[in-house]
């Protein structure tokens, strides 16, 4: 089972909520990313939250490729 610990990837105001919440809400949710930041990543991919931003088509192709470099490490 995966884990993470919400206070240190979540804004303090979004840490104590529910991950349906999480995953439905802004992207500057998550801590280090500004209302203007979430603003051009809706511009730039259509990103409107957390799980749009997870499933974002060329961040998982990112993944995948350094998943790769590091297979051979």
């Amino acid at each position: 089972m995966a884990q993470i610990d919400l206070d240190k990837v979540l804004d303090k105001a979004w840490a104590d909520k529910d991950l349906p919440t999480v995953l439905d809400a802004p992207v500057s949710a998550l801590k280090g990313v500004s209302d203007r930041q979430g603003a051009l990543l809706e511009e730039a991919f259509g990103i409107k939250t957390v799980a749009d931003l997870a499933n974002l088509k060329y961040a998982r192709w990112a993944q995948a490729l350094a998943a790769l470099d590091t297979a051979g490490k």
